[in-house]
């Protein structure tokens, strides 16, 4: 019952995401600046801090990725208004005024903003719209977050506390079914690295996604390659981090989702199987999730394991490209047309 639950609420946030992605101003743009937030912050750290630091043993980098990781908020809360044409400085200034705070809650307060501030400059004098905004938007910005944090906190950090408990009970669903989600997300504007992160995902359910994104650059490479979306570099760039094709993953839904979901889904069993686990919240990417895996399972365990993992990433992305070979795509010079 506690997974159903905990898949249940998942799916929930999911949709609303989504929602908000397709029917809010400018959401596309927002929730690509989210992502950005991702990379710049939880990226960081999980090279620095958990591979750098924890594996190899540098205090330094480990520094690095601590300060990287936590300012998810600021990243999220300056990026949100530079996405949406919002003046740099003032963008800055609402981002650092929700320093101490995760990366949704910065996402809201800088979403939220970037329709205030715009307006605030239209009406007021040039030169006093700084102090105007410096007294009002910054108060503001803070006050957006605090009031949003707990509430996020309750329920994404539930689920993840649900997806972890569960996972004990029936593992094999829950690779299924998380190693699947994570995967789709990993192609969607919302980072896997965002939602493991805001979920604190941890144990079982942090090492499924990070295999199962992992084991995704091996499908999405073949998939891509097979269907003909591109040239090289776009199936190389997609291998390498699917968000950076964000436009032809978008004008493509159906077969990149199934084809992730597949692999996945595969990929999750292989992991939950094994019992990996990873103790990173956050650290659902290709590179970093596999090199932070060492730090705390057997090497020869986790090197067998993913190699499992990439063979069915692979296969997941041949079997999805002979599913799809009739299916009418839109290919790289048709969306950005070269």
């Amino acid at each position: 019952m506690e997974m159903i639950k905990g898949i249940a609420l998942l799916l929930v946030v999911l949709a609303g995401f989504s929602l908000f992605s397709l029917k809010m101003p400018k959401g596309m743009k927002a929730m690509g600046a989210l992502a950005g937030a991702a990379t710049a912050s939880f990226l960081v750290e999980a090279f620095q801090l958990y591979v750098g630091g924890d594996l190899l043993g540098f205090e330094f980098l480990k520094g690095v990725g601590q300060a990287a990781g936590s300012m998810g908020g600021v990243a999220a809360g300056a990026l949100v208004p530079i996405a949406l044409g919002v003046n740099p400085t003032y963008a800055i200034l609402i981002g650092v005024s929700v320093a101490g705070y995760g990366i949704l809650p910065g996402f809201l307060a800088g979403y939220i903003l970037s329709f205030v501030v715009p307006k605030l400059e239209q009406k007021i004098p040039q030169g006093v719209d700084l102090i105007v905004i410096i007294c009002l938007i910054a108060p503001l910005a803070r006050f957006i977050a605090t009031v949003s944090n707990p509430v996020v906190n309750s329920t994404l950090l539930n689920i993840g506390g649900i997806l972890e408990s569960a996972s004990h009970s029936n593992p094999i669903l829950m690779g299924i079914v998380l190693g699947g989600i994570i995967t789709v997300v990993a192609t969607a504007p919302l980072s896997s690295m965002a939602l493991t992160a805001m979920l604190g995902l941890t144990g079982i359910p942090m090492a499924i996604g990070a295999l199962a994104v992992m084991g995704s650059s091996f499908m999405n490479g073949v998939f891509f390659h097979r269907m003909g979306f591109g040239d090289r570099k776009t199936t190389i760039a997609v291998a390498v981090e699917p968000l950076t094709q964000a436009d032809i993953i978008s004008a493509n839904p159906i077969p990149v989702y199934v084809t992730n979901f597949i692999g996945g889904a595969a990929a999750g069993v292989i992991v939950s199987l094994f019992g990996l686990v990873n103790n990173a919240t956050g650290t659902a990417t290709p590179i970093a999730g596999l090199m932070v895996m060492y730090g705390f399972n057997d090497a020869i365990v986790v090197t067998k394991v993913a190699l499992m993992c990439a063979l069915a990433g692979a296969a997941a992305g041949y079997l999805g490209s002979i599913i799809f070979k009739n299916y009418k795509i839109k290919t790289v010079d048709e969306i950005r047309g070269n």
